[in-house]
């Protein structure tokens, strides 16, 4: 019997992707269910309380836009890096990969900063169920974030070393990354205008 694991470069014929295609949707599948309940909860609370704040009138609106332009460029350069892997470029990978870490980074930053300003103001999830579902959601996601930022670092640094070896089946763990990423950002735009703007 060979101990060899099939389909991890080439599409299983019943499935037609990959088994680690099918592991991240399957993944991605469990998480849409998670952060849908968490939408349907903060739903479900905002329909029934008679003092919901506006999300504009209590959060900064000008930090989360720009959060919200950093991870839509993130997504592109995702993209960017996983299409230099297509083109055979793994200099041009280096690079794209390299600006979706720091962009990562640069999303947690800023969120650092907006929830800094809260503390320093006594603000916490205690303080109203607003605040509750608010530091709920947004800390989840950035915990998403920080996993996809782990695992886009490795694949940019010692995970790179299999493109030498088996070029395909990298380009491929990159896509599959790169699904999780999205979704990350998907989240967020979501996330952005229930919490802050409406």
């Amino acid at each position: 019997m060979s101990s060899e694991i099939r389909y991890i470069s080439h599409p299983h014929p019943v499935t037609g992707v990959t088994n680690s295609k099918l592991g991240v949707w399957c993944f991605l599948a469990s998480e849409i269910m998670l952060f849908g309940g968490l939408f349907s909860a903060l739903v479900m609370l905002r329909g029934g309380s008679t003092n919901w704040p506006h999300g504009f009138e209590v959060l900064n609106v000008p930090l989360a836009t720009l959060n919200t332009m950093v991870l839509i460029t993130s997504s592109v350069t995702m993209v960017l890096s996983w299409a230099s892997l297509v083109r055979k470029d793994l200099g041009k990978y280096r690079l794209y990969m390299a600006v979706t870490v720091l962009l990562g980074l640069a999303f947690l930053v800023i969120k650092s900063f907006e929830y800094g300003y809260k503390f320093e103001h006594h603000i916490y999830p205690s303080k109203s169920t607003f605040y509750a579902i608010y530091f709920t959601m947004t800390g989840l996601h950035g915990l998403h974030v920080i996993g996809g930022i782990i695992v886009n670092a490795y694949f940019l640094l010692p995970g790179s070393k299999l493109w030498h070896k088996d070029p395909e089946q990298f380009t491929g763990r990159i896509e599959a990354a790169g699904l999780y990423w999205h979704f990350v950002d998907l989240v967020w735009i979501f996330l952005f205008p229930i919490l802050y703007l409406l």
